[in-house]
């Protein structure tokens, strides 16, 4: 079971690190609507076809309205955020922002009543946002208007994450992890397409910006989700998206390794902060002790 857990926070720390460039590459070339609602289709459709290939049954039987709260906050709102904040604060940032989702599905998870976080859990929260602070810092630059609004969407599209992992939790547990990503993408999709009206997608596509949706929706979007919701099932929402903890460690060393961004000591020290609180969250120590008896 740990091991388990170990291995899908792996495969989730370095496929949602890495979302961090391509999202980049494709608010550049297709701006931000098109990067969440073509996303989100691609993201839904994918995962259907391969329920197809495999003749994997489906069932949506828990109801739409289900699936589309789930849509609303994690994926249009969640991405909303992200795609407006990237661009105007900083991968950096961002990712101090994201980094925090844990704790506010820690407070929405208590107000919900569906789980509980321990003294040692409490601890590696605080922990782990520390590390984060350490980690990506604060930006150099002015304060603008735009800045404020890349921080005020961010902030609401990390509530609206660590909402929609809680509500997943509450509502969804009948309802398979395929299930539940198919369902949020399309209806994320559905709910964003209309901002395409305002926010067209740019012309002059080239095949290399088309590979980045792609990869972006199929192996960020529709394969790390599967694998997320799958976690929320048998670990709780909280203790989930800690993930999201080294999702920024992984950001900032391929922001370090291919933008040649430096990395100093206290972005190390962070680093270890954050390692640290992941360990607490999930009890890692408890299961070597355990294994030692």
């Amino acid at each position: 079971m740990k091991a388990e857990i170990t291995t899908k926070f792996s495969i989730l720390s370095l496929l949602w690190g890495i979302s961090f460039l391509l999202l980049l590459r494709v608010v550049d070339a297709f701006d931000w609507a098109a990067a969440i609602s073509v996303r989100s289709f691609i993201a839904s459709g994918s995962v259907v076809l391969i329920a197809l290939i495999i003749r994997r049954k489906l069932d949506f039987s828990i109801g739409v309205k289900h699936f589309a709260i789930l849509g609303f906050t994690s994926v249009s709102m969640q991405l909303i955020g992200l795609s407006l904040a990237v661009p105007r604060i900083g991968t950096a940032l961002t990712a101090i922002l994201v980094g925090a989702i844990p704790l506010f599905s820690s407070v929405i998870g208590r107000l919900m009543k569906i789980e509980q976080i321990d003294r040692k859990g409490f601890y590696g929260l605080i922990l782990g946002f520390l590390g984060i602070v350490f980690l990506v810092g604060f930006p150099s630059g002015q304060f603008s208007n735009q800045f404020f609004l890349g921080f005020f969407v961010c902030v609401i599209g990390c509530i609206s994450a660590a909402f929609g992992s809680n509500y997943s939790k509450l509502k969804m547990s009948a309802a398979g992890n395929w299930e539940q990503v198919i369902g949020a993408f399309f209806f994320g999709g559905l709910f964003t397409s209309p901002i395409l009206l305002f926010v067209p997608i740019k012309a002059g596509l080239a095949p290399m910006d088309w590979l980045y949706m792609v990869s972006l929706a199929v192996f960020c979007s529709a394969f790390c989700y599967v694998i997320y919701f799958s976690l929320v099932a048998k670990i709780g929402p909280t203790k989930s998206i800690s993930v999201e903890f080294l999702v920024t460690v992984v950001a900032v060393l391929i922001g370090a390794f291919y933008l040649n961004e430096a990395i100093s000591l206290i972005q190390l020290f962070g680093a270890v902060l954050v390692i640290l609180g992941s360990i607490l969250i999930l009890d890692l120590l408890s299961l070597s002790k355990k294994r030692a008896l």
